[in-house]
């Protein structure tokens, strides 16, 4: 006879999700028992930071994570991160174990009372299965559902005492069917769309392309650099994207769009077409009131999120897979213009000179740049820093930027240990602030106990500079708790097996991140002390 964990783990093996992220509990044990050699299990010490390293690794495998936390109190912490998540459109599968059917009822110890009430709104679909049986085929949609635009975490509360209950044959049958399913959404939009589409393209005088992450996480980066240059378009990212969906050393980027609605329509202006390719409309925050776009000027979205099309505040939507539809645009639309050189290659960039002790964020981060190799996949979690670190590390393929669209904080140690697992053959370099690092401290302890290989580059400011800058902008003094003195990052690191510097000018940090991204020996942490430099809208 086939019992119910045999048939689960088979239907997990066939999609290929063997890999599980979690933080056991006594609840979890069954589903855990005899652990199969094929798969492989990758501790957290927290739940919210088993959460987040698998989103980076899914976002950056390109394939649905796995996860499996503890019961009620292992999901409640993990709730920032799965909001995050959620945010981000990770595919992820999250479970969680359940007290046994018989004690359900009384609510013993441990029992989920509202388990699929719990994750709510942050999970796409919840679900409880009524029966044992019905475990490999929930497990097979829950699969299905995280892997379909939009991607995002689904959650399933199993049942301690289900994986040992024995399937007949006919139930058998039935989990092998579930295990042998596939769910393909990867559709163009229909043709005419895309001709009226391209012939408003063409029939404006100055448009304007905006790409989101969604272009990168859906294959379709190829697409809009040929939609983009046959068309002459000038390229914008949208703004806070976790993602880069169009190499910012192409002589079309722009840059990134402010994130406050006058700003932003200010930013347009002149053009009197704008098409969005995989981003909603717009990111906004904090805010600016204004006009939503320039006078006279029109908005496609072009999005393969029904819920990004509905709440947009302007403009006409198509709703579809963005890389067939792009492909297709890029083959309807007629040339323009004559044909762009070719994209320089990535110039090195060299290291500056200190200007002071503590350095400036720009010029450290200018050395960090300078430090890493061209294939590096950058995660980013120093929100006070963004603009310095975008101003001096220019994405150039796909895959190569991870940061998080939530507002929360907690994502950049966490998921930079999940990419680098993701992604073993290229090098992960993480830079998170000081403050930021603390919501995802227990992630260097994983990163060490399975020797994953990230460089995590920390400029640290002993403040929380971006709700400083905050406060001066929304004129809101006399706030407490805005600095986090005393903290020492190297010692930290040092207490969960991670070696550690301290950098002490622009060239001593170039080398230590060039030293630490050719290692494969394990995780390498790297302080940089540096000032406070505002954010610009």
């Amino acid at each position: 006879m086939t019992t119910v964990r045999a048939a689960a783990r088979e239907l997990l093996r066939s999609h290929g999700a063997t890999t599980v992220f979690g933080n056991p509990g006594s609840t979890e044990l069954p589903f855990l028992q005899d652990f199969p050699a094929d798969f492989r299990y990758v501790l957290g010490l927290q739940e919210a930071v088993v959460v987040g390293m698998a989103d980076g690794y899914a976002q950056a495998t390109g394939t649905t994570a796995l996860v499996n936390l503890h019961t009620a109190p292992g999901v409640g912490n993990a709730m920032g991160a799965l909001v995050t998540a959620a945010a981000n459109h990770t595919p992820m599968v999250v479970t969680a174990g359940q007290q046994v059917r018989a004690m359900m009822t009384m609510e013993a110890m441990l029992t989920n009372a509202d388990a699929t009430l719990l994750p709510r709104p942050a999970v796409k679909w919840a679900y409880e299965p009524p029966r044992a049986q019905d475990v490999p085929a929930a497990l097979a949609r829950a699969l299905h559902i995280a892997g379909t635009a939009p991607r995002g975490p689904v959650f399933l509360s199993l049942p301690m005492d289900d994986f040992d209950v024995e399937l007949d044959p006919a139930e058998q049958r039935a989990a092998r069917h579930a295990a042998d399913r596939r769910v393909t959404d990867r559709t163009a939009a229909d043709r005419a769309s895309v001709e009226a589409l391209a012939r408003r393209l063409a029939a404006a005088s100055h448009p304007v392309l905006v790409t989101g992450g969604a272009v990168d996480a859906d294959g379709a980066w190829d697409a809009a650099v040929e939609l983009a240059e046959r068309l002459s378009l000038p390229v914008w990212a949208s703004p806070i994207e976790g993602r880069v969906g169009f190499p910012e050393n192409h002589p079309l980027y722009q840059g990134v769009l402010p994130a406050a609605i006058a700003p932003l329509a200010q930013t347009l202006a002149g053009h009197d077409l704008v098409l969005v390719a995989g981003a909603p409309v717009f990111r906004y925050y904090p805010y600016v009131p204004g006009p939503l776009l320039p006078e006279g000027t029109e908005l496609v979205l072009l999005t393969d999120d029904p819920g990004e099309a509905a709440r947009a505040p302007v403009g006409d939507a198509l709703v579809a897979g963005l890389r067939p539809t792009l492909e297709l645009l890029a083959e309807l639309v007629d040339k323009r213009g004559d044909a762009l050189p070719p994209h320089p290659p990535r110039a090195a960039v060299e290291v500056p000179e200190a200007d002071g002790e503590p350095m400036s964020a720009s010029i450290a981060l200018a050395a960090v740049a300078a430090g890493a190799p061209a294939d590096t996949v950058w995660v980013n979690e120093s929100p006070s820093n963004i603009q310095a670190f975008r101003d001096h590390v220019r994405v150039d393929r796909p895959g190569s930027f991870l940061m998080t669209t939530g507002g929360g904080l907690g994502f950049g140690l966490a998921a930079a240990v999940g990419a680098q697992l993701g992604r073993p053959g290229r090098p992960v370099v993480a830079v998170v602030g000081d403050g930021s690092a603390q919501y995802a401290i227990t992630a260097l302890w994983t990163a060490a106990a399975y020797r994953v290989p990230v460089t995590f580059v920390v400029p640290a400011n002993r403040e929380y500079a971006i709700l400083k800058w905050f406060g001066r902008f929304e004129n809101t003094p006399g706030v407490p708790g805005l600095d986090v003195p005393g903290l020492d990052l190297c010692a930290l690191a040092r207490g969960y097996g991670v070696p550690a510097h301290r950098a002490t000018d622009p060239a001593h940090l170039a080398e230590l991140v060039a030293a630490a991204t050719t290692s494969p020996d394990g995780p390498v942490l790297i302080e940089a002390p540096v000032t406070t430099v505002p954010p610009t809208l």
